[in-house]
């Protein structure tokens, strides 16, 4: 198989590469990204294009299947430059997997594309794609799954796969998360589990994490099944205040809705940190999934719980961790090039 990976060098892609390079039946892997590092994968070799500018038909011309990871998640206060690059750029790969003539899309989305919906009751692949409309990455999200039905309704015989993980993690993201969500500027010993004396307790406040290894996993068992259509990653247990505070052993600190939305986008406003309220609004919204068809159709199962990788994520935070990839990389650890 020739595989073409989009987005290549994040968090979800390095993953991605790292699973493809281990398969047998795999011959070679071109990685797409707007900025190549000096970073090597066996199989694979990197390519510099960026989804909204570059053609993107020579690059799938030759492929077996296109996986398109690429999105960009910060900042919210560049709301059109976010739509540019996440749905126009998504639109582009869609149309150049059809005009070169790829037999296989696979595409990452995402529980947040999911209407509101229910914590007690995980929810299917069939609960409503609308997103939470007060959530950019959400309602951004919810148009790519239109651009995807689209899609396939013009092109039925191209096989599309979209799954929709949970939040994912992994120590080597650390470094990224911390910038992307909390404040570039904290000091990582902040981090560390004996200082993380209190977590927030709201009755919603419950969401879903799976480790980015099983997710890459995932998609190289799509590649091998025939199968199509949604399909939910989330590992267990379903992380909710309660489970947190057991893990860090720190104690329960109650907060209303209102008050975790204000005081977000206040430091949101005064850019003190870099998550945006929608993202509040978000985790209190959105169902939690359920992944049974990943497992009965794809044969997957996660080989990590989403306490570990909640715990590894938070010790990666703690050391600074990352990878020579510009994502992924701690300040001044990484050269990348353009092409």
């Amino acid at each position: 198989m020739r595989i073409a990976v989009v987005g290549a060098t994040g968090n979800v892609g390095t993953s991605v590469l790292r699973a493809l390079a281990r398969d047998p039946a795999v011959e070679y892997v071109r990685g797409i990204a707007r900025r190549i590092p000096r970073f090597q994968q066996a199989k694979t070799e990197l390519v510099a294009a960026d989804i909204v500018h570059s053609s993107l038909i020579p690059l799938f011309e030759d492929m077996d299947a296109v996986v398109h990871l690429g999105w960009r998640i910060q900042s919210a206060h560049r709301p059109r430059e976010l739509e540019r690059s996440n749905v126009l750029g998504s639109e582009r790969v869609f149309n150049a997997v059809e005009a070169a003539g790829v037999p296989t899309l696979l595409y990452s989305s995402s529980v947040g594309a999911y209407s509101p919906g229910p914590k007690a009751q995980p929810v299917d692949e069939s609960w409503p794609t609308n997103g939470i409309a007060t959530s950019l990455y959400s309602t951004q999200k919810a148009k790519v799954e239109r651009l995807l039905d689209e899609l396939e309704a013009r092109k039925p015989d191209l096989r599309v796969v979209r799954f929709r993980p949970a939040l994912i993690f992994k120590r080597d993201a650390a470094t990224e998360i911390r910038r992307l969500f909390i404040a570039p500027w904290a000091p990582p010993f902040l981090f560390s589990r004996q200082l993380l004396k209190f977590v927030p307790y709201h009755a919603r406040l419950c969401f879903q994490v799976v480790h980015s290894f099983d997710v890459g996993e995932a998609f190289r068992l799509a590649l091998h099944s025939s199968a199509r259509g949604a399909f939910n990653l989330a590992a267990d247990p379903p992380l909710n205040s309660a489970v947190i505070a057991q893990a860090l052993h720190a104690r329960l600190l109650p907060l209303s809705a209102g008050l975790m939305r204000n005081a977000t986008a206040l430091s949101w406003h005064m850019r003190l940190q870099h998550t945006d309220p929608g993202w509040i609004d978000l985790c209190l919204q959105s169902p939690l999934i359920d992944a049974s068809r990943a497992h009965t159709e794809l044969g997957w199962t996660p080989k990590r719980s989403s306490v570990s990788a909640l715990l590894e994520l938070l010790e990666g935070m703690r050391d600074g961790a990352g990878i020579s990839t510009p994502p992924l990389a701690p300040p001044g650890k990484v050269r990348a090039s353009t092409g």
